[in-house]
């Protein structure tokens, strides 16, 4: 099967294409026939060792956690799923490349079926593989924090691929959602249903205007100074969840998340877009052999949305 790898770490420059063997299906996995994947800034930073600390690499390695695709073997016990439905799911596995552990960008993927789900009917195969790692990090810190119906919340890096995830879920359970973002981003914001906040100093007096009262919680998704209005935007007795920095949980009582595979929230992701109440935003779409332009353009800052991989 064809299949982008790098041997070593690096940047774009290190991605290839290859031609591999077909991965071998585990009892509780599934053979899945990629139709798109699509790369995230973590999985970038694995191909750069900078997680090499936490998850070891097995060169070669194929990148790509997200995936989605059609069902073309299944394992010795996997009454979930059968050949031909069409599955999305996000892909992470314990140990990056290696026979077991091949990522997304290749023609062929073996998945757990814990990372799996069906396909919603509503969005193509492109935007099924924009949604998982983003969708279900919006989802699973919304969830820790307890945010309900009637709820203020404020989502930091709200145009951003997790950020536009969380806005749209929150405002499905019926809370009411600021949004910290870039002017040029304001109308985006806007269509997604969240009140947009303009970045830098008096933030914290922008959001007090907003809610006087303070939010009932707060969803950091870009790290930097974003904790650091906290104290002054959360009304007594609210919670902070991050992503990127640890002080939510070890100085401000909050949640530091890191994103798991789960077939149950995918699924109920999946509800939520053919209700119509979440929609992918794409940036760009390329084709596989053109991995590498797909790294630069989801690096580079300047696309709003995920760049998606077509195989």
């Amino acid at each position: 099967m064809r299949a982008i790898t790098y041997s070593r770490y690096g940047g774009p420059d290190v991605l290839e294409t290859t031609d591999l063997p077909t991965p071998k299906v585990g009892p509780d996995s599934v053979l899945v026939r990629v139709r798109a994947a699509s790369g995230n800034p973590v999985g970038w930073q694995v191909g750069e060792g900078d997680v090499d600390q936490v998850m070891d690499a097995v060169f070669p390695v194929v990148p790509g956690w997200d995936v989605a695709g059609v069902v073309e073997r299944v394992g010795l016990d996997t009454p979930e799923l059968q050949v031909g439905d069409e599955v999305y799911g996000y892909v992470r596995k314990d140990v990056v490349g290696g026979e077991v552990s091949g990522g997304t960008f290749a023609e062929l993927v073996a998945a757990p079926v814990r990372t799996l789900a069906r396909k919603p009917a509503a969005w193509s195969f492109e935007e099924a593989a924009a949604v998982p790692l983003a969708g279900l990090t919006a989802y699973q810190t919304i969830r820790r924090t307890g945010l309900a119906a009637g709820q203020t919340v404020l989502v930091h890096a709200a145009a951003g691929g997790v950020g536009s995830f969380a806005v749209q879920i929150a405002k499905a359970l019926g809370a009411r959602v600021l949004g910290t973002a870039s002017e040029r981003n304001h109308d985006f914001l806007r269509s997604l249903g969240a009140e947009p906040v303009t970045y830098g100093d008096g933030l914290a007096e922008r959001v007090r205007a907003l809610a006087p009262e303070g939010v009932d919680v707060v969803l950091d998704y870009v790290g930097g100074d974003a904790l650091d209005s906290v104290p002054q935007v959360l009304r007594d007795g609210g919670t902070v969840a991050s992503i990127t920095d640890a002080r939510a949980r070890d100085e401000l009582g909050g949640h530091y998340v890191w994103v798991r595979p789960d077939a149950a929230d995918l699924a109920e992701l999946a509800r939520l877009g053919d209700e119509g109440l979440l929609r992918p935003e794409i940036a760009e779409v390329f084709d596989l052999a053109d991995a590498a332009d797909a790294h630069r353009a989801s690096q580079s800052g300047h696309v709003r949305g995920k760049v998606v991989v077509r195989v």
